[in-house]
């Protein structure tokens, strides 16, 4: 799976009880906060905590160009479960 498509899952597979906000680090190193979003086949569409210096707030972004998420928000780590992470193996 590319860097698009790992992305692309990550975001159509949000789970449910995990707010929909964080700070979206893009290839070019550009932080966009962000309080909600909506996702397409090709791309993302952030909403902006705050406009940014040019009075924008809304953000379209292809699933590519994303290089980090962060999430500020204190979550249990089983709601990540929904995206594939899990944790040891019992032994």
């Amino acid at each position: 799976m590319d860097n698009a498509q790992t992305w692309k899952a990550c975001f159509t597979e949000w789970p449910e009880d995990v707010p929909r906000r964080g700070i979206l680090i893009t290839t070019i190193n550009e932080q966009i906060p962000f309080s909600t979003f909506l996702t397409s086949p090709t791309m993302l569409l952030l909403e902006r905590t705050t406009p940014d210096t040019a009075g924008t707030r809304k953000v379209l972004l292809p699933y590519g160009n994303i290089s980090m998420l962060k999430i500020a928000e204190v979550i249990n780590a089983k709601s990540f479960a929904a995206l594939g992470f899990a944790g040891p193996a019992p032994k």
